[in-house]
């Protein structure tokens, strides 16, 4: 829920990209080549037209459908749980901390975690049950997707908070696969993973510690405010802040050292109030980690828990491993390159700092075409990815502008291309590059300027 990469994926503002140059574009010779239909290439993955097949499983398409192959393909990869790998060793290393830092009195974890739950979930779970506006930005089908109005896969964690809640859980990590459409470059991936924690109090736990705790509730008829909702009392927000604030400084720091730095910083999230983001100085620059908050009250109400207040928070696995192992690339936490996973392969993992086994030369291509009305620059976006695969290593938009007579707009991006394990030749990019326009005039309707 907490993190878009990390904490601003919770927040899901709209980032509109930003032009290079002006009235200006960039092009490469075109002679397009006339590929069959991409469709979305949904033959090798549906049980007929109207079909998409998942996991063993098939749901009717509609005009809400934005899954891909591309995407398919990733589902039950589940790279959290490969030993060894580097997103599991985080989430080893956070699962640890947390087993060790809260224990009953008899030594066992107070926390539980959950990391092979389905990323197929219902709308309902993935927005509803976090208070997700139904006109907010993250419900739009360029922002996710869908398998159909009713079925997403998962955008984040917190999509099974409510049925753990529900469940009579009261401290519990979530971790897994999330899936966002977004743009293409090295630190933005379709598919991340992202871990969830909760915890949960009633009133006897949060204030054994106090004088006088029967004197002290939980909650209050009141007015919201920005430190507190209205149906908290300010004595219980204040301690479920402490703990959260002291529980994941403390995290940070068994991750990157007593000497971290850190620093809390106000936030707006629907689903807590008030809400912080996390940051810590690394190599002299200030870096989101996390997102965190007191839980709705509305949320808990709705799950049962009624006579019990809570904190939550969510950070994305592959941002921290990049940070902690030095990994240059978010493409390379799906590299089956031995080069790479073999670094991996230690049970001191703050000893990793990644070696680039090379830097394979770039080559760089242009496209500029007309956008069709309506059109989203993340289904262009879907297209590179679907048919580059991997081998995209970045786009960008140069230029746009809108014609002074036609009022006709104009895109130009500009594909960086890079392999991750061998070098590429122009001639293979060039037959790549070919396809993905010729794909995208066949499926978003553009126009590819050709002079």
């Amino acid at each position: 829920m907490f993190t878009l990469r990390t904490a601003a994926v919770w927040n899901r503002v709209c980032q509109k990209c930003q032009c290079l140059t002006k009235n200006k574009i960039v092009q490469l010779p075109w002679r397009p080549l006339h590929t069959s239909s991409f469709h979305l290439n949904l033959e090798s993955s549906q049980n007929g037209s109207n079909h998409i097949m998942i996991q063993g499983k098939s749901f009717d398409r509609d005009d809400l459908t934005t899954l891909t192959p591309k995407i398919i393909s990733k589902v039950g990869k589940d790279l959290h749980n490969l030993k060894y790998h580097p997103i599991c060793l985080i989430k080893e290393q956070i699962r640890d901390f947390f087993y060790r830092r809260f224990v009953t009195f008899r030594g066992n974890p107070i926390f539980s975690i959950y990391d092979n739950l389905n990323p197929i979930v219902s709308v309902e779970q993935n927005f509803d049950s976090v208070l997700v506006p139904g006109h907010h930005v993250s419900r739009k089908k360029q922002e996710n997707y869908y398998l159909n109005k009713d079925t997403i896969l998962r955008t984040h964690t917190s999509a099974h908070q409510y049925d753990l809640i529900k469940s009579g859980l009261d401290a519990f990590l979530v971790v897994g696969d999330v899936y966002r459409r977004d743009t293409v470059d090295s630190s933005h991936y379709p598919v991340f993973h992202q871990m969830e924690g909760v915890r949960l109090y009633h009133q006897h736990e949060l204030f054994k510690d106090c004088n006088d705790p029967e004197s002290l509730d939980l909650f209050e008829i009141g007015k919201k405010t920005p430190v507190k909702q209205e149906y908290h009392t300010l004595e219980a927000v204040k301690l479920v802040e402490f703990q959260l604030k002291q529980t994941l400084t403390e995290l940070m720091e068994h991750l990157f050292g007593k000497d971290i730095e850190t620093k809390w910083v106000d936030v707006y999230f629907p689903f807590t109030h008030p809400s912080w983001e996390l940051e810590i100085k690394f190599q002299g620059e200030w870096l989101e980690v996390l997102g965190s908050g007191i839980m709705e009250q509305q949320i808990l109400n709705r799950a049962g828990a009624t006579n019990k207040i809570g904190y939550a928070f969510g950070l994305g696995l592959e941002r921290l491993a990049m940070i902690l192992f030095n990994i240059p690339d978010i493409r390379l936490f799906w590299s089956e390159d031995d080069r790479f996973l073999s670094q991996f392969r230690t049970d001191n993992p703050f000893s990793i700092k990644f070696q680039p086994f090379s830097k394979y030369p770039l080559l760089r291509n242009d496209i500029s075409f007309w956008c069709p009305p309506g059109y989203q620059p993340n289904d262009f976006y879907d297209i590179v990815r679907s048919v580059g695969g991997d081998l995209v290593e970045q786009v960008t938009l140069v230029d746009e502008f809108v014609h002074p007579k036609t009022q006709r707009l104009s895109h130009c991006y500009r594909i960086d291309y890079r392999h991750m394990e061998k070098t590429l030749t122009k001639s293979e990019v060039s037959q790549l590059h070919w396809k993905i326009a010729n794909v995208a005039e066949d499926e978003l309707r553009i126009e590819v300027r050709k002079n």
